[in-house]
């Protein structure tokens, strides 16, 4: 280890209180920050840090303290508020009783924490809570996605950061002892709109399990998730919500089909995520399902709800695109997992996507909205199954620099930094 390992936390408390990384991938509010949050978890805890992850409990969360990460990491799920699913814009109700809970549950294990992480503003508030009754542990904080950058491209007022959320990460921007940004995009944006203090800020981008993540034959994978071995598809695969974009696909197949039907020959286009078999009235999902049924697509598009995280990677490799047509991203795990896969990403030239996604050589980038740009390199896609191939490598071989154990070795140097600057102020 090339780290003092004086300058190492022992024990780190990992908050995500809105959401729990155990859940299924596409379900409310969980998509990338569940993966980044039991993937970093897990791999610090192999390094030999113990970790505990807090998180809300809610419907089927058992047991309250779960292994499955490993002997080192324990997800705690903590009561507070109703026992089911509530809005995001509810949980500031229950901020104090699960900062309660997290405090009862380390006096109870008679554990203390040398670092406090945490992710999304609603546990950056916990953190700062727990930073005072723990005397003073550091608090680094990760907000995965920023209200000023989602009300840059919302297009209602149902879809824009409430002032809470905004008075509240600006609030956290300026008291916590350092933050993540995961792109040098979000360091601007942190300084820009928040006025942070650019001395506080590390990069250190999210990470993919090269284990979980690495390249299935086709034939195998498209076998085990009932895709005929004939078919060419396409994936999108994430939580539905406007931002996500899911639309412009939808425009980008109804354009392929009413100038060149040909071209979908034999395509089929999944999307996993949400709940497609009961859909909230005025949903995203009642929504999309509707613009399909418009567009004359029910043949061609498949909804798949929620699926487990261990079934990704059979998804990935049954896809010949993944496609990302997101509004805003802060980085865009999805077409991170895809690139280790071997499987090419087009994605929306926005935020952390425009960061990761080098055009020509791992996917493609369109402009966000743009369906018929999008339509276009789906064509390039279907038509070039060398391109496929070349694009393939190397988008596996790029992926290989972001394996979770190098970015915690840079993860490490922020904790030591932090640590030896609160021991110094101490």
């Amino acid at each position: 280890m090339f780290l003092n390992e004086r300058l190492l936390p022992r024990r780190v408390a990992m908050l995500s209180y809105h959401t729990c990384p155990l859940a299924k991938l596409g379900g409310q509010k969980t998509g990338g920050m569940n993966v980044y949050v039991r993937d970093f978890s897990q791999t610090l805890a192999d390094a030999g840090i113990q970790v505990d992850v807090f998180t809300r409990t809610q419907p089927g969360c058992a047991p309250v303290v779960n292994h499955d990460l490993g002997p080192n990491c324990r997800v705690i799920h903590i009561a507070a508020g109703p026992d089911r699913l509530v809005a995001v814009t509810e949980m500031e109700a229950y901020l104090d009783e699960f900062t309660a809970g997290v405090l009862a549950f380390a006096a109870q294990e008679d554990v203390e924490y040398d670092l406090i992480h945490s992710h999304y503003w609603l546990s950056g508030l916990v953190g700062e809570r727990l930073r005072t009754a723990w005397h003073g542990a550091p608090l680094v904080q990760m907000f995965h996605t920023l209200g000023h950058m989602k009300n840059a491209i919302a297009r209602s007022e149902s879809e824009r950061a409430s002032p809470k959320r905004l008075a509240g990460e600006t609030h956290l921007v300026q008291v916590a002892d350092r933050l993540i940004a995961a792109t040098p995009a979000e360091e601007a944006q942190l300084i820009e709109f928040y006025g942070a203090d650019p001395g506080k800020i590390a990069i250190v981008p999210p990470g993919v399990d090269l284990a979980r993540f690495q390249p299935i034959a086709r034939e195998q994978a498209m076998q085990s998730i009932g895709i005929p071995p004939w078919r060419k598809n396409i994936l999108f695969a994430g939580r539905i919500e406007p931002l996500k974009g899911i639309d412009t696909l939808l425009g980008a197949l109804a354009l392929l089909q009413a100038r060149d039907p040909a071209k979908l020959d034999n395509v089929c286009v999944t999307i996993v995520g949400g709940d497609p078999w009961t859909p909230v009235p005025d949903s995203e999902m009642e929504r999309l399902q509707t613009l399909c049924g418009d567009l004359g697509l029910h043949d061609l598009v498949a909804f798949a709800g929620a699926r487990d995280q261990d079934l990704l990677p059979y998804y990935f490799a049954a896809a010949e695109m993944v496609v990302v047509p997101s509004h805003y991203e802060s980085f865009g795990m999805v077409a991170l997992e895809s690139m280790a896969m071997g499987t090419p990403v087009i994605a929306s030239r926005v935020g952390g996507l425009a960061h990761l996604v080098v055009d020509g050589v791992n996917g493609y980038l369109v402009p966000a909205g743009d369906a018929a740009a999008l339509a276009e390199r789906i064509v390039d896609l279907i038509d070039c199954a060398g391109c496929r191939a070349v694009m393939s490598r190397q988008a596996q071989e790029y992926a290989q620099g972001y394996a979770w154990p190098h970015i915690v070795e840079r993860m490490w140097v922020v904790y030591g930094d932090v640590l030896a600057t609160s021991a110094v102020m101490v």
